[in-house]
């Protein structure tokens, strides 16, 4: 069957089709408004002065005012005497009396009785500002676009002006659907939400994102994925309000009613964008009215949002500007950059991508990496400074590559430290304190030998290891021997943590050391190669003669202690090697094998480094200290 709808179109097709659809209607939302009322919005046209500003001549000083005649020829040694009767006392805005032409500074006189004393000649006008000095009556003060500011609603009525014409904001509603979506109330009141259900927080992003542009919106109950009932609201929407968003249904399943809805009620103008996250957006024009399909994921309701959303909301107010601008201030960009990239990444053939990205500068580059890019991680988006869009073209990112961030966030990189290395929540801790220490750590998690191999490449600020070396059984000594290069390494042993067996609740599988392990048949959560959990999983394999290709699971890489339990906890997978903290965090049972030390390493030239300083003497902080003697499994040296 031929679509009479274009389908997989890039971003800026699908503005230029509500653009094109939408564009006139903006002369739909132009109203008269109270002055104060008005505040930010853009004027709908020329505002005229109704009265001159200020609308009598007056003193620009205080002084007295005169008639310029009189001081003519006036000096300091000869001064021109004025009589009293000829000349009037004036604070600064007084109204000029009719028979006075100039105003003279107090300071270019002296009193004698009722005589002054004038010291300087005075020209006609002479520290006057004259009616209308300011605005003219019938003047254009302020033009047609331009946005109401507070020194404008001042300016309107001093020229006598109480309304103004503006436009309004668009009513828009938002109807979030999915039998799986579970109400914010009803989610937060559970302790146990039922297996694949996610709670509606989407609506809040929204929300947010409407008061921080300056737009209210109106959110629906969440509708059950029934075609009739998402029928009935879309249309009853489209009745009422100026602007209807639709959350989910845009896909191609079996419960995705979205498509049906807006063929029944209207045109559909585009269906699918070559974007990522976000790809499945859709738009349809029902009762001459725009209605948009947001993706279900949060990552691409954002972007919709800021895509096409946003641009949407100032083309029908009066403030349509160049695409990409309007995107960029959607987003809240605090500036644009260029940094490189510290890995290399693959971007999808013929889809722009959306990155959101990490920064920190070292030496004198800036680098930025992707954070995890899945469209539902919101964490991401919470801690992200920039987001980078790659163009179609981009495939192959290698790294140093240079990319233009949208800065979404301030950073002073010259107190940001930038960690990469073996994986702990307790340091994850310590980024608070350091940031009361008015410093900051950036941190990636690359395992302990990930980490020495970026500290030698120049690629961060400090490093942490905790490295078996199978020969001696002594820890990391060898591997920074190795990565060093001769060069100083500064080593602090931050503390000792348990190694162990991370298995489910109650131990099911009856796993109690780590030979039962090898001989049960589980699946195994392993960690990432170079990590030092699995250099000690590794080692612990060769001692008991088993090949890695018995493990079950072998291959099913994590990246954090916390990550493979999860799976543990989860019943992904029977058992993980980690440590006690991650255990005891999810309430799984932990069989312990091993006590290993901890140690930050930091080349010696980052020493005075502030963000470095600041995470030395975070190490001693009295609350972090108690936080992680509660999480368990650690010693302190």
């Amino acid at each position: 069957m031929a679509l009479n709808f274009p389908e997989h179109i890039t971003l800026e097709e699908a503005w230029k089709i509500l653009e094109n659809r939408f564009g006139k209607d903006a002369d739909k939302f132009k109203t008269k408004m109270e002055i104060t009322e008005a505040l930010d919005r853009a004027l709908a046209g020329d505002v005229l002065a109704g009265r001159n500003v200020p609308h009598y001549a007056a003193s620009a000083v205080d002084g007295y005012a005169l008639r310029s005649s009189d001081t003519a020829g006036a000096s300091a040694a000869t001064p021109a005497k004025v009589a009293e009767g000829n000349w009037q006392w004036m604070n600064t805005g007084a109204a000029l009396p009719e028979w006075a032409d100039c105003v003279l500074m107090v300071e270019d006189s002296s009193t004698d009785g009722g005589t002054i004393s004038v010291f300087k000649p005075l020209t006609p006008s002479a520290n006057v500002r004259p009616l209308g000095e300011d605005v003219m009556a019938g003047q254009i003060i302020a033009r047609e676009g331009e946005i109401v500011s507070p020194a404008l609603i001042s300016l309107f009525l001093c020229a006598g002006i109480d309304e103004v014409p503006v436009y309004r904001s668009p009513k828009t509603l938002f109807i979030p659907t999915g039998d799986e979506i579970i109400p914010r109330g009803e989610w937060l009141a559970r302790e146990q939400q039922r297996s694949g259900t996610v709670a509606e927080s989407n609506s809040l992003f929204i929300s947010a994102s409407f008061r921080r542009w300056g737009y209210s919106i109106d959110v629906s109950p969440v509708l059950p994925d029934n075609l009739e009932i998402l029928k009935e609201y879309v249309e009853r929407g489209a009745k009422d309000y100026d602007i209807v968003l639709v959350g989910a249904g845009s896909a191609k399943g079996r419960r995705d009613h979205t498509i049906e809805v807006f063929e029944s009620l209207g045109e559909v103008l585009f269906r699918g964008v070559r974007v990522k996250p976000g790809r499945p957006a859709m738009a349809a024009a029902i009762n001459g009215r725009p209605v948009i399909c947001l993706p279900g994921f949060p990552m691409s309701t954002a972007v919709t949002l800021w895509s096409l959303v946003y641009p949407l909301l100032r083309l029908l107010t009066g403030r349509a500007a160049e695409y990409t601008e309007m995107m960029k201030e959607a987003v809240g960009t605090l500036g644009s950059r260029a940094a490189k990239l510290l890995v290399q990444h693959s971007s999808p053939a013929g889809i722009e991508e959306w990155l959101r990205v990490k920064t920190a500068r070292v030496g004198e580059k800036l680098y930025a990496w992707a954070l995890t890019s899945g469209a539902s991680v919101l964490w991401a988006l919470a801690e992200s400074d920039a987001i980078a869009m790659l163009p179609p073209s981009a495939l192959e990112c290698e790294k140093e590559t240079e990319i233009n961030l949208w800065m979404t966030r301030r950073v002073d990189y010259d107190r940001r430290a930038l960690f990469q290395g073996s994986d702990d929540p307790a340091i994850q801790l310590l980024v608070t304190p350091v940031r009361r220490r008015g410093a900051d750590f950036a941190s990636r998690t690359v395992g302990s030998m990930g980490g020495l191999a970026a500290l030698s490449r120049g690629e961060c600020h400090f490093a942490a290891a905790h490295l078996l070396d199978e020969e001696t059984g002594g820890y990391n000594d060898v591997f920074i021997e190795r990565f060093s290069g001769g060069r100083k390494w500064n080593r602090v042993l931050v503390f000792y943590r348990t190694q162990g067996i991370i298995v489910a609740r109650g131990n099911p599988k009856g796993i109690h050391d780590f030979a039962s392990l090898c001989e049960k048949d589980i699946v195994f959560s392993n960690r990432q190669p170079g990590a030092g959990t699995r250099v000690l999983f590794d080692h612990l394999l060769k001692k008991h003669g088993v090949t890695p290709d018995k493990i079950k699971g072998y291959s099913q890489i994590c990246t954090t202690h916390m990550e493979a339990a999860n799976r543990v906890y989860t019943g992904l997978a029977d058992a993980t090697l980690g440590i006690k903290s991650a255990a005891d965090a999810l309430g799984l049972d932990f069989i312990p094998l091993t006590e290993e030390p901890y140690e930050l390493v930091i080349p010696e030239e980052y020493m005075n480094h502030p963000g470095i300083a600041a995470v030395l003497d975070s190490l001693n902080d009295a609350e972090w200290r108690s936080k992680v003697e509660e999480m368990g499994g650690y010693r302190w040296p």
